[in-house]
């Protein structure tokens, strides 16, 4: 079964090193994280896979990295500096901020007061500027040397189309794809990395005939739609996400870009918040070149609701051999976003399962501690309570009477519940500074670290480890000697993990939870026949395998070959 909460990938993350808070040191950042060893693998798997699928895998398309910082003309061309905003209203009574478009009344939804302002407009964008300038806002010196960090990898794109297609001598129907960093000033980031301000696209731009140019054998537009929703449906499957949570669904007239034919959303059912967008797949018709191009017929304006452009130097036109006629392409977009990418695996592939039941003589003393916990910690909130200066409080008593609610209920579904307790001692704001719940966690982990399987059972292409090694007796120089040559043997291959830091139990524990898919064990029997126990991570079935046999199983059995 997949993760019950994202609270649950958020603790394991922060544990095994995929994900952590941006400048901690510092009470964070908000909505902005660092990808620690683990993470950065994860990524880039992801989009290695992608970019394999798309690029490698196909004969019409290219790759492009553009820059993050563009022009200013970009955005006001493309409609960003004008449009890309979102309607604010702030309670006057509470002072908190709402988003005007996801109000149902005007009552805020945190005090309950009928007291809001007008709704304000508020830019998206990241603003910074070129060179050494320092000018009052709005100003022509300002304007001059204004830029924004990019909201969408998309403009770069079109800004190269001509390049892309003259120096590679491409025919439409041909694609560019890109992978990059983009970043929008969210009001409400949130559900840990689902969304935040800084994230990465993977992003297509796929050129077509407009219908008028579309010949008898040639794929319509909205053939082009259908085909890529598919693929890009597909190759989520094909990586491990079960179809019962990844849905196809085409938005509504309300919900499209005016400029869209049509748009498709790939979702995923997330735990705790539903479903949610993984990918849109958007026919953009030819509004994006058109935009960006000068000498625009003025109908074809009109049409797609554009000024006219005369800041441009370019026509982004094609010019078609077998029409014998020049035009702007169609365009097909779909466009997936890594981290959200990154969570949707993450929740999908997490499996907690009790591997041995621990005893009545193990578990009843924790629930003895744990009810020690709760009665210390209403102590502590009833003295928080009395101090009138909250600000000389030790405890907040809403914490804390969150904390014990939880950790009642947890209490409840002992044992299998074990994780989850030593999930919300490290955490949680109201265990802070008691004591006993200090005192508690240790022993919660150990019980919880003997009793409890957690396995990531990652495709082995997003897997960020592939191979952990294991000498059985980290003492005996023989095993050791073996079991690090391998290490070295394989390493140029894949990633792989060398450890002897605990028995070889906890060792395979630690790899299940962190999603490796294979575990090398040296023994004596290696030293006898040169062969090591391959375990495999989902089935937990051994093998003995000829360490002159590995690579070429390992890498078939990673698809890496």
């Amino acid at each position: 079964m997949p993760a019950r909460s994202i609270e649950q990938i958020r603790n394991l993350c922060k544990r095994r090193g995929f994900i952590f808070p941006g400048s901690a040191a510092y009470g964070g950042l908000g909505s902005f994280w660092d990808y620690g060893p683990l993470g950065v693998e994860m990524l880039n798997h992801i989009k290695r896979a992608w970019w394999r699928s798309t690029v490698y895998e196909r004969d019409d398309m290219e790759g492009l990295d553009s820059a993050i910082i563009t022009s200013r003309k970009v955005w006001q061309h493309s409609g960003h500096e004008a449009t890309f905003s979102d309607p604010l209203v702030d309670c006057k009574k509470c002072r908190t901020r709402h988003r005007a478009d996801h109000l149902t009344s005007n009552v805020c939804p945190k005090c309950g007061a009928a007291d809001l302002t007008e709704p304000r407009r508020f830019n998206l964008m990241f603003q910074s500027h070129v060179g050494p300038v320092e000018a009052s806002p709005g100003t022509e010196e300002e304007l001059a040397s204004r830029v924004y960090l990019r909201p969408e990898t998309a403009q770069g794109i079109f800004m190269n189309f001509k390049h892309v297609q003259n120096s590679l001598r491409r025919k439409v129907p041909f694609g560019v794809a890109q992978i990059g960093k983009a970043f929008r000033n969210e009001i409400t980031p949130g559900n840990f990395i689902f969304r935040t301000r800084e994230f990465e696209q993977m992003e297509i731009e796929f050129f077509i005939k407009p219908p008028q140019f579309v010949k008898d054998g040639d794929k319509t537009d909205e053939q082009w739609h259908e085909e890529w929703i598919s693929q890009r449906y597909n190759w989520w499957l094909s990586l491990g996400i079960d179809p019962s949570r990844l849905r196809k669904r085409a938005q509504d007239k309300a919900e499209l870009a005016h400029y869209a034919k049509a748009t498709t959303d790939l979702e995923y059912l997330f735990p705790d918040f539903g479903w949610g967008e993984v990918e849109g797949i958007a026919n953009r018709t030819d509004f994006d070149l058109s935009a960006h191009s000068r000498d625009v017929p003025e109908a074809d304006l009109a049409r797609l609701k554009l000024e006219k452009n005369s800041d441009s130097t370019e026509t982004f036109d094609y010019f078609d051999p077998d029409a014998k006629a020049r035009y702007i392409p169609w365009v097909i977009e779909p466009s997936a976003g890594v981290t959200r990418a990154m969570l949707a695996f993450l929740c999908e592939a997490y499996h907690e399962e009790l591997v041995k039941e621990p005893t009545p003589a193990e578990v009843d003393p924790l629930k003895a501690e744990i009810d020690a916990v709760v009665k210390n910690a209403e102590k502590k909130k009833k003295e928080a309570e009395k101090e009138p200066d909250q600000t000389k409080r030790k405890h907040d008593p809403a914490a804390i009477a969150a904390f014990t609610a939880a950790l009642a209920e947890m209490a409840g579904r002992l044992p299998q519940s074990l994780l989850e307790i030593d999930n919300l001692l490290e955490d949680h704001a109201g265990a802070q500074n008691l004591e006993p719940a200090k005192k508690l966690k240790p022993k919660i982990a150990r019980l919880a670290e003997d009793c409890v399987r957690v396995v990531l059972r990652l495709h082995p292409a997003l897997a960020p480890v592939k191979v952990a090694i294991f000498p059985l007796k980290k003492n005996e120089p023989a095993i050791v000697d073996i079991g690090q040559r391998i290490t070295r043997q394989l390493a140029p291959f894949m990633r792989v993990q060398y450890d002897d830091s605990a028995g070889i139990g906890r060792l395979y524990r630690r790899q299940d939870e962190i999603g490796t898919p294979f575990c090398i064990t040296v023994d004596f029997q290696t030293l006898e026949d040169n062969t090591v126990t391959l375990r495999e991570r989902d089935s937990m079935q051994q093998t003995r395998v000829n360490i002159a046999d590995l690579k070429h199983l390992l890498m078939q059995r990673l698809h890496l070959a």
